[in-house]
């Protein structure tokens, strides 16, 4: 289990990076995929705590700054 994070650099050892077809991409440890999705669930049913509250935060910050650094990736190779 992950434990709470305050920022998204703290969560840096979960990034992998996978190939995608031809593509190098960026994604998630499986472990941290199953916390977010947990993470996700407990707002869902407004369970969460305010560390977790942080520490989903922190992750999906990580994941909006992956989801545009693929996507420049893609476009880059697309141009290819």
């Amino acid at each position: 289990m992950i434990t709470a994070f305050n920022q998204p650099s703290s969560l840096i050892h979960e990034i992998q990076l996978e190939k995608v077809g031809e593509w190098n991409l960026f994604k998630f440890s499986d472990a941290l995929q199953l916390r977010m999705e947990s993470l996700l669930e407990k707002k869902k049913a407004d369970q969460i705590t305010p560390d977790e509250i942080a520490e989903l935060g922190a992750i999906a910050e990580l994941d909006r700054i992956f989801t545009h650094i693929n996507a420049m990736l893609a476009a880059q190779n697309a141009d290819r």
